[in-house]
């Protein structure tokens, strides 16, 4: 009989937006005359459709995949050099040195933000926020590391700084954040890489909604900060820059800078390990993916992308003035395709997210699915189209003139 990795009976039966499909299903079966009606402003997907950019290059990559000269099998596992180059150039254009070698191409930040485990021994302290993007817990508690948390509350605007009381040896940061849309700027980021250093711990930074920060002084990258290089790695992706989200096209920086000293006195390089690690069980991203990739991120190909992220920062800018005009306060929809707010009139998430759905068809993210913190809270995002985006606010308002 094999001995099975009992750490997943610490794991939530159901993922958070699993359950939130389960209650919108059952409401659906209840109200089938409703059914028609709900508008999603929960799950974080896309509804723009990919840049002509993306599309011709993808078309491109498909036509040389029917030509023997030009056919691509395997490829190099770390990414093909021309996409891992353009990384590099796109964090250079924002002001950000990165070296290519150390750009790792894959099929989504939360895949290796999960992934990166593997890297770290079980006796590891691992520091997460309160509220939470739920992977960074499920994949420690699967690992079964001990995990501590750090409050992110309206006093704090939701941004946990450093505890110099509290140890940790991995800590995750997300900013712009999910799900609360606050965004950490260059000195509070500094006060983090300045803890990491001094305690010779180690931060997991997903930037993944680095595009749609639109303040010049807020960092969108944690490489901004001086330092940072020694301590953290960084996960990015194209889901939400590009409506990558069905096409899967992801990127994690593991400087080599990055080394530390083993028990037995060896020097260990997280580069390497990250390669050795994704050279054995990762046989890298399709050919046809890193060629409209590369494209993407080109300056063409980066200015469609912003106008689709403008499209949905308009919604974002609808959902707040509908909640600043409710007396609702929130964070979020600046910097991020993500409102947090506080659910009104005294409720619960879960509580509040019943009550919407059952009283106006329109569903959310309960914040207590993202932590302790969130019991009170509840996101939306603005990845819905302007019609949608538009009824939902306006049945929200009506809800509670």
């Amino acid at each position: 009989m094999p001995k099975l990795n009992e750490n997943y009976l610490n794991v939530q039966d159901s993922y958070l937006f699993a359950e939130i499909a389960r209650r919108v299903k059952a409401y659906e079966e209840a109200h089938p005359d409703q059914a028609g009606n709900i508008i999603r402003l929960g799950i974080g997907d896309v509804t723009r459709p990919l840049t002509k950019s993306a599309i011709d290059a993808l078309h491109e990559a498909v036509d040389m995949q029917a030509e023997a000269e030009t056919f691509k099998g395997y490829g190099p596992e770390q990414g093909y050099e021309f996409v891992r180059r353009a990384v590099a150039e796109y964090y250079a254009k924002n002001g950000v040195n990165v070296d290519a070698d150390d750009v790792f191409i894959s099929d989504g930040a939360k895949s290796d933000t999960g992934k990166i485990t593997e890297l770290f021994d079980r006796d590891n302290v691992i520091l997460v926020p309160d509220p939470v993007y739920p992977v960074y817990v499920d994949t420690n508690t699967m690992d079964g590391k001990q995990i501590i948390y750090m409050n992110g509350t309206e006093e704090n605007n939701f941004l946990p700084m450093p505890d110099d009381s509290v140890k940790a040896d991995i800590i995750y940061l997300c900013s712009p954040n999910n799900p609360t849309g606050a965004c950490y700027n260059k000195e509070q980021l500094k006060a983090w890489v300045d803890y990491a250093l001094e305690n010779e711990a180690v931060i997991l930074f997903d930037s993944a909604y680095e595009a749609f920060v639109s303040e010049p002084d807020l960092p969108r990258s944690i490489y901004a900060v001086e330092g940072a290089e020694k301590c953290a790695v960084e996960f990015c992706s194209l889901s939400k820059t590009a409506g990558f989200t069905g096409t899967r096209f992801s990127y994690t920086v593991v400087p080599k800078e990055l080394v530390f000293t083993a028990s037995n006195g060896r020097q260990m390089s997280l580069r390497d390990m990250w390669n050795r690690r994704q050279s054995t069980k990762f046989n890298g991203t399709p050919y046809i993916i890193q060629h409209a990739a590369a494209k993407v991120l080109s300056d063409e190909g980066m200015k469609e992308c912003m106008e689709n992220i403008s499209y949905y920062m308009e919604n974002a800018r609808v959902i707040a003035e509908t909640l600043r005009r409710k007396n609702i306060s929130f964070t979020g929809g600046v910097n991020s395709p993500y409102i947090w707010f506080k659910c009104p009139d005294g409720m619960e998430s879960w509580e509040f997210f019943d009550y919407l759905l059952e009283n106006a068809q329109v569903v959310g993210t309960p914040g207590a699915g993202f932590g302790v913190n969130g019991k009170n809270h509840f996101r939306l995002t603005s990845f819905g189209t302007h019609e949608k985006t538009k009824e939902a606010m306006e049945r929200f308002e009506k809800l509670f003139s």
